[in-house]
């Protein structure tokens, strides 16, 4: 009886060893496939193993089935008790794979990067496809959460060939994604293989202007390269663009306030708007008709809605009011497709809302990505007390601890008598005075000691108008602090050319519209010549008026085209997965009494 037991035991261990190892590769070692015995009996099967080579093979069996259970934390504790050394390559590159799988479930892109830099991974095209597929997949999610766009294109072009079915497609789309995000001066289709033929067609998309442009320039590139994946299965926003160039925008319905308070905001972005649509016009295009309608005497958005259904009215561009910009984002759906000029607090719509704005939290996040653009890790902040400044302080914050960095001091502005105190209290002066004071006494005399200030601060990030900006400059030269960078969005700019104003903020960066940076413009000239108040702070509104009329016909090409964007008047113009468009910004600073341009921020 004892003896049938012993060999029933070791069948049931050799049925588990050839349950979890596949056969024999030569030198790269078996490798575990999904076993029919549970994490538990696969980690005491490992504990009798008679070779320690067989013990790593089943924990590194269990540390899978564990992952592939969705239970990381499990899956981990095991993995750490595989010695690597005890491996053969092919299954260190498994190993490997398991444990980037494992850090990119704790968003860790970087440990992923490292655990797939292991030296057994120079063996892996000798791998069977499903694992090759596996360790791209990875390694391709990896470079794209680490920002490295470009690499992780090339890790799923590589193993496109090796996926079939709903994988097949999910990799397709996915490698559009990548490659449609790229700037174009990353785009360099100079190769004939798979990848430069993608980089080749998103260059024809991204280089055309409208969409009819854009539809020529793909079938011009399907017709050139007619055996591309690509080619054969056209990506699903490409398709999308097809649709919409089907249906031409023909009527435009301009909805902004002519009375009330807003009416000199609704004047500025009308007069932008038809000054782009005059321009259409001379340019010899055929622009859509435009149809004006008064927010400011609407009684109801249904009637609104309507009436311009009943004037064949396709797009909406309006209304500026927050209020009816908030009552739209609430409903389920939408009559006509409507561009808002204003944003609502929530970020979910109807499908049929977009929103554009000059949203103070864009400059706060122009002002993050500047700063990690020029190498700075550490911030101050200064905001005005009240609810704009918090909303521009949490824009920024969030950004910037996302991306890495730290904030060190914050400081909300208010009654100009107490700025000294606040920046001496940022820069910590007081207790350095009375650290000179402390030595005075103990050495008995006078001893000459100018305060330092604290030295972990790299730049200041600065929301304010001009005429708090130029005490606060100032006050940051008194106070020792001259020498600390500070960025500041477009509201300390006035563009009045007023000299003695910008001598008081030399040294200021600060993110602003093209609109109010390139005189050279010929919109821009043509429009400042009939109305001059454009050249001034109110031209921000023109600038948005200008793009308003831009963006109209190109709202399906901004969702359908992930990451693209238009260099418009009011900013480089991209838009969010809640259909809100978001402004990057080009940037100044005040030298010597002038507003000197700076070279664009790294995209």
């Amino acid at each position: 009886m004892i003896a049938c037991l012993r060999l029933f035991t070791a069948l049931c261990l050799a049925a588990l060893l050839a349950a979890c190892a596949s056969s024999p590769s030569s030198s790269l070692g078996e490798l575990p496939r999904t076993p029919d015995a549970s994490i538990e009996q696969l980690l005491e099967q490992a504990t009798q193993a008679k070779t320690p080579e067989k013990a790593a093979l089943l924990r590194l069996s269990a540390a899978d089935l564990a992952y592939r259970q969705g239970n990381a934390g499990q899956s981990a504790q095991i993995l750490q008790q595989v010695p690597m050394e005890q491996l053969k390559p092919g299954q260190q590159i498994f190993a490997s794979t398991l444990n980037a799988e494992l850090a990119m479930t704790r968003n860790q892109p970087k440990a992923a990067l490292t655990a797939l830099s292991h030296p057994s991974l120079q063996h892996l095209g000798e791998m069977p496809e499903e694992q090759q597929v596996r360790t791209g997949t990875v390694h391709a999610r990896a470079l794209e959460a680490d920002g490295q766009t470009l690499a992780a294109a090339r890790e799923r072009v590589f193993i496109a060939p090796m996926l079939q079915g709903e994988a097949a497609s999910k990799n397709h789309e996915a490698i559009w994604t990548l490659i449609g995000s790229l700037p174009t001066d990353q785009l360099q289709p100079n190769t004939t293989d798979d990848l430069g033929g993608w980089m080749g067609l998103a260059m024809a998309v991204k280089s055309a202007g409208t969409l009819e442009q854009q539809q020529a320039a793909i079938d011009t590139w399907r017709a050139q390269n007619p055996k591309h994946p690509a080619a054969i299965n056209l990506p699903l926003p490409l398709t999308k663009l097809k649709e919409l160039a089907s249906q031409p925008l023909s009527k435009i319905a301009l909805l902004l306030p002519q009375d009330g308070p807003l009416a000199a905001v609704g004047k500025a972005l009308r007069e932008g708007f038809m000054a782009a649509h005059y321009q259409a016009q001379q340019a010899g295009q055929k622009p859509p008709a435009i149809e004006f309608y008064d927010s400011s005497k609407l009684t109801s958005m249904d009637e609104f809605y309507r009436k311009a259904q009943a004037d064949g009215v396709q797009l909406v561009v309006g209304p500026l009011e927050k209020p009816l910009v908030k009552q739209l984002s609430t409903r389920p759906q939408l009559p006509i497709t409507t561009l808002a000029l204003n944003y609502s607090e929530g970020d979910q719509g109807p499908a049929q809302l977009f929103q554009f704005g000059l949203a103070a939290e864009d400059e706060a996040r122009e002002v993050s990505r500047r700063a990690r653009a020029d190498g700075l890790h550490r911030a101050a902040i200064m905001v005005p007390k009240g609810e704009w400044g918090d909303r521009v302080l949490r824009a920024f914050s969030q950004d910037w601890q996302a991306n890495g960095g730290s904030i060190v001091a914050t400081e909300r502005v208010d009654q100009p008598v107490q700025l000294a105190q606040q920046i001496a209290d940022m820069f910590q002066l007081r207790q350095s005075e009375a650290r000179a004071k402390s030595l005075q006494n103990a050495a008995g005399t006078n001893v000459a000691a100018q305060p330092s200030r604290r030295q972990d601060i790299e730049f200041i990030f600065l929301a304010a108008t001009p005429q708090q900006a130029q005490q606060i400059k100032p006050t940051l030269n008194f106070q020792y602090a001259g020498d600390v960078p500070v960025y500041a969005t477009s509201h300390v700019y006035s563009a009045s050319g007023d000299v003695n104003q910008y001598n008081d903020m030399n040294g200021i960066r600060f993110c602003e519209t093209p609109w109010l940076l390139d005189n050279s413009d010929p919109l821009r000239q043509q429009v400042v010549a009939q109305w001059p108040q454009a050249a001034g702070s109110l031209g921000r509104l023109y600038a948005m008026g200008v793009d308003a009329y831009r963006l109209a016909p190109r709202l399906g090409q901004l969702k359908a085209l992930p990451d693209s964007r238009i260099d418009g008047e009011s900013g480089s113009l991209g838009m969010t997965q809640t259909q809100r468009v978001v402004r990057q910004l080009p940037w100044a600073q005040f030298v010597s009494g002038q507003v000197q341009r700076l070279p664009d921020t790294p995209r």
